[in-house]
């Protein structure tokens, strides 16, 4: 049976609450409409996926349309799979605004996003030569280990625009799916074509400036960051990271990769590796080092508290609580045997009920015996090169006007 032009509101939510009560139908983790970039050589390969908005737990009437309107186009939704991929097709757009009808005036600046995209897609189907191919719609309905580039772009959305938290979704084989690509600005380059083409683009002037090869894009290429958060080297960003509101990352040591980030107003002059985490009010020193899982933590992801100073050159390979200070130019890893007096450790437990002091007027402990404690100075005895940890007596601000 044909779409039917749906005319109030109130016809709209009973359409979505039977498309919904369908044996089998599953609401989308996530779903949206990209446009894809493909190989200048291979048109099947897929370089890169461009979402101009993601659907992420919401909009599951949306979700509904979307899935109504594929199934009138003949295509099948298996609700059982983790991830669904579907061509977006002028018949599509038809029928998807057909449901819409009833939001259609209302459908502008920020109201009805969805709708927005489906009218202006089918406004440029219908007025230029557009290969249909080029636009995909993406349902995922499971976080199982992606199956596309589509999935992982919509999937590395959801972490960079806040909707999913570092560290919280499956993205095992990520690396082994996206190919690694000649980044000019936004656009990628199969580094085949650029073989192939490369006497005829040098001789006549029109070598493409490069500026990175690698499997990920640059966080600002397609992310609009917050009013209060600024990132002075784009290269210094991984699409994929978390950064929260507030954040300043300065140029060069900085670097903020993929699946990791921050989650408050974070000064970030040191690197923050795969999987790491940074809370609010923290300071990430000049050239300071958080080891991510693949790095040195046997497998831990390292998460810092909140007000806590990581300083110049330092590395960090375990989780800090809040309010902790790393010295400059040391390293506080698992296995680090670090000497705690009696004293400072009674100071310790008093801000960590779980920390059992050991006994003696000093004892050595591990670095990872300490993980996640709060209020921990760590420090190195200049005369003697012994690690040494104290209960932290200063307040780490970062400076508002900088945030």
């Amino acid at each position: 049976m044909s779409i039917k032009k749906i005319k109030t509101k109130e016809k709209f939510s009973s359409f979505v609450e039977s498309a919904q009560n369908k044996k089998g139908y599953k609401n989308p983790l996530g779903f949206g409409i990209a446009r894809v970039d493909r190989g200048q050589l291979n048109k099947d390969k897929i370089l890169q996926a461009t979402y101009p908005l993601i659907n992420w737990k919401k909009n599951y009437g949306t979700a509904a349309v979307f899935i109504e309107a594929l199934k009138e186009c003949g295509e099948k939704i298996d609700f059982s799979d983790s991830e669904q991929l579907f061509s977006v097709t002028k018949k599509f757009l038809k029928k998807a605004l057909k449901l819409f009808h009833p939001f259609l005036d209302e459908a502008k600046g920020d109201k009805h996003k969805n709708i927005q995209i489906v009218q202006y897609l089918l406004s440029i189907f219908e007025e230029d030569d557009i290969d249909e191919d080029d636009y995909r719609i993406v349902f995922l309905f499971e976080d199982d280990a992606p199956k596309s580039v589509e999935s992982v772009y919509l999937k590395l959305y959801a972490l960079s625009l806040g909707k999913a938290k570092p560290r919280s979704l499956n993205l095992n084989g990520a690396f082994g799916i996206l190919p690694n690509v000649a980044w000019s600005g936004n656009i990628p380059i199969e580094l085949d074509w650029l073989r192939e083409n490369e006497i005829v683009l040098k001789l006549e002037g029109e070598y493409p400036y490069i500026d990175s090869v690698d499997k990920f894009p640059r966080f600002l290429q397609h992310i609009i960051p917050a009013d209060n958060t600024r990132i002075l080297d784009s290269s210094k960003v991984r699409m994929g990271a978390h950064l929260a509101a507030g954040t300043t990352v300065m140029p060069g040591a900085s670097y903020i990769n993929f699946n990791a980030g921050t989650l408050g107003p974070v000064m970030v002059e040191g690197r923050i590796s795969s999987s790491a985490v940074v809370g609010s009010g923290s300071d990430v020193g000049g050239g300071a080092s958080i080891l991510g899982v693949l790095s040195g933590t046997d497998g831990n992801p390292v998460s810092i508290g909140e007000n806590t100073l990581l300083g110049a050159n330092s590395v960090t390979g375990i989780p800090l609580g809040d309010g902790c200070i790393v010295d400059a130019g040391i390293a506080v890893l698992e296995g680090t045997k670090i000497e705690i007096t009696q004293d400072e450790a009674a100071k310790i437990k008093e801000v960590n009920e779980d920390f059992t002091p050991k006994e003696g007027d000093s004892a050595y402990y591990k670095g990872l015996e300490l993980a996640g404690l709060n209020g921990v100075h760590f420090r190195q005895n200049s005369t003697n090169g012994q690690m040494t940890a104290l209960r932290s007596q200063r307040e780490i601000v970062l400076n508002s006007e900088l945030h």
